[in-house]
């Protein structure tokens, strides 16, 4: 069944454009009679009166439009395209209505007869809105004002890639990852000799019949990892610092849709001026409860360190950011301390200055980001660079094998 949102906004009447030139010309044409004494401008400005004084014996005006929606929020990734329906109708008394959509950066609107067509391109919260002229007295009154009619929720879109996790012991949870324990679980570990209570179902009976005695099969055991995906919403200066948002988000999409396809939990800190987060958990309904957390990030108020309670105790941390806040890596060193595995992405491209440096400036930059890498990496959360939109994976597949100690397989 459609839910309908019926709302209704009060107008608030001026004298139209039409309504200020007779006023300006009966003006005129009056103060020239008198000044002047050309009496005939009296006769010529009387018509014009007659038309502003009728206003109090014309019908009345309306008080307040209602706007009736059939669709109170939308959903949709990017380049889709959803429909929405909205009935805009006068209270209290009459006036010809013209109706129209806002325009916005983030999504254009098409009237297609029966209600109007939103394309998104580019990920936010966004409240469509009709831009509503009233007239009312012949034309002499006019009211302006836009209404929003819809919630509008355009979630980021990025590809899944198969984005490798950093190397550490999973939590007890039937999963897919392939770990170096014995136990339930699909690929073939080791074939051993048959102990009591072995299950007769792993009994090997081509190897047993071959050697004399029983033997059992092992299988690897499969287990799920707990991923949470950190993004640095800090605000920024203007420039390459503040376009980052954008890698940062398509970034934690990708790592948050890729863990969810292959069966792991995943959840999601949105850290800066405000927190908010979304505990870790399994399923298509958590990737899009995931995507309402970061489109919401301003809703909640906060530190910059990420709570105890919005990280599972084996969770592997993957945060995104442009390490120019302090605060933020000091956050970062602190779940590692709290025993987390912490991989730092670095989203901002070249220097975060709108101006061009000079090679020495540039060459200086970026020695003082490399230290800042090695640092980091030395307390334990290594931070690689991400130059490639498209190369996600073997930037997180760099850090893994810079973290995982010799001799360790995964």
């Amino acid at each position: 069944m459609t839910e309908h949102v019926l709302t209704r906004h009060d107008l608030t009447w001026r004298a139209s454009p039409a309504a200020r030139i007779l006023a300006t010309c009966a003006a005129v044409a009056l103060t020239v009679a008198v000044v002047g004494r050309w009496w005939e401008l009296i006769a010529f400005a009387a018509p014009m009166l007659g038309a502003l004084g009728a206003v109090v014996w014309l019908p009345p005006r309306a008080t307040g439009i209602r706007v009736r929606s059939n669709t109170p929020a939308l959903r949709c990734f990017e380049s889709e395209s959803v429909q929405c329906a909205a009935e805009v109708t006068t209270v209290g008394g009459g006036a010809r209505l013209d109706v129209s959509p806002a325009r916005s950066d983030g999504y254009t609107v098409d009237d297609v007869g029966d209600g109007y067509r939103i394309t998104a391109h580019r990920w936010g919260r966004y409240e469509p809105a009709l831009h509503i002229t009233a007239q009312a007295c012949g034309g002499l009154l006019s009211a302006a004002l836009e209404v929003p009619v819809t919630e509008l929720r355009v979630f980021p879109l990025a590809p899944p890639l198969p984005t490798p996790l950093p190397h550490r012991a999973l939590p007890d949870r039937i999963g897919a990852h392939r770990t170096r324990r014995y136990g339930s679980g699909v690929e073939f570990g080791d074939i051993r000799p048959h102990a009591p209570g072995d299950p007769l179902r792993s009994i090997n009976w081509r190897v047993s019949a071959r050697r004399g005695r029983l033997h059992v099969t092992e299988r690897i055991m499969d287990r799920a990892a707990d991923v949470v995906a950190v993004l640095d919403t800090t605000p920024q200066a203007p420039g390459p610092a503040a376009d980052s948002l954008q890698r940062t988000v398509r970034g934690a999409t990708q790592v948050v849709q890729s863990a969810l396809q292959r069966g792991d939990r995943a959840g999601v800190v949105v850290s800066g001026s405000r927190l908010r987060w979304l505990g870790a958990d399994i399923g298509r309904r958590q990737f899009y409860r995931i995507l309402d957390t970061v489109l919401d990030a301003g809703g909640t108020s906060g530190g910059t360190l990420v709570p105890r309670a919005a990280l599972p105790p084996t969770a592997v941390v993957i945060a995104f950011s442009t390490m120019l806040d302090t605060n933020f890596a000091l956050s970062l060193l602190e779940l590692r301390r709290r025993g987390h595995v912490v991989v730092a992405v670095d989203v901002l491209r070249g220097p975060p200055f709108e101006v061009e440096l000079d090679q020495m400036s540039a060459r200086m930059w970026k020695l003082e980001r490399r230290n800042m890498y090695r640092n980091m990496s030395v307390l334990g959360v290594p931070v690689v660079a991400w130059e490639d939109d498209s190369a996600l994976d073997l930037a997180l597949t760099l850090a893994d094998r810079a973290q995982r100690p010799q001799g360790v397989a995964r």
